[in-house]
């Protein structure tokens, strides 16, 4: 119904009234908003938490949108600040299980359903979730909204409230890090 139609697009449908947009947007949005909240919170009852304030604030300033910038920049920067307010509160939550963790991990593609490879697809997303975790926050975070969100540099400068040197740094040096720490895969 709503395919082919901006993020923009359907944001000020849904502030001038049209429900049905809203439930685009979350279809479109809820799955890299929530890996991005149990990502950087580590848990995923509080990403729960956290993933539904985030959509509750954005229907609450669904009345002052204005296009500023891509839709996903304004929605990541709702979920970067509700993220930096729990950290205030009650800092960085402890990983719950590593199991649990891999609940969250984007699916690889199966080739085929041969169990081996569903260990070797796990064995990867469990190295990857680890290296991450081994990222300072800013720098995971970077990766976390470039990766989850589609955010440009530029758009995570705006969301985080940073510099867009900064930005790129952090990114920059998230990837040579993840790089390093897998570089045995390659």
């Amino acid at each position: 119904m709503q395919d082919g139609v901006s993020d923009e697009e359907l944001m000020l449908r849904y502030r001038d009234g049209e429900a049905g947009a809203f439930d685009a947007l979350y279809q479109r949005h809820k799955g890299p908003v929530f890996r991005y909240l149990r990502r950087q919170t580590g848990n995923a009852a509080v990403a729960e938490e956290l993933f539904q304030d985030v959509w509750i604030r954005l229907i609450n300033a669904r009345g002052d949108y204005v296009v500023k910038a891509r839709f996903t920049t304004w929605l990541y920067t709702i979920a970067h600040n509700r993220f930096l307010d729990h950290v205030r509160t009650l800092g960085r939550a402890e990983l719950t299980s590593f199991d649990d963790a891999l609940e969250t991990v984007v699916a690889f593609p199966a080739a085929d359903p041969l169990p081996e490879h569903a260990l070797e697809r796990k064995d990867l997303a469990g190295r990857l979730l680890a290296a991450l975790d081994t990222l300072p926050a800013a720098q995971r975070e970077a990766f976390l909204m470039q990766q989850e969100g589609g955010l440009t540099v530029e758009e995570i400068a705006q969301a985080t409230g940073v510099e867009r040197e900064t930005a790129k740094s952090r990114l920059r040096y998230a990837l040579a890090k993840l790089r390093e720490t897998l570089k045995d895969l390659a």
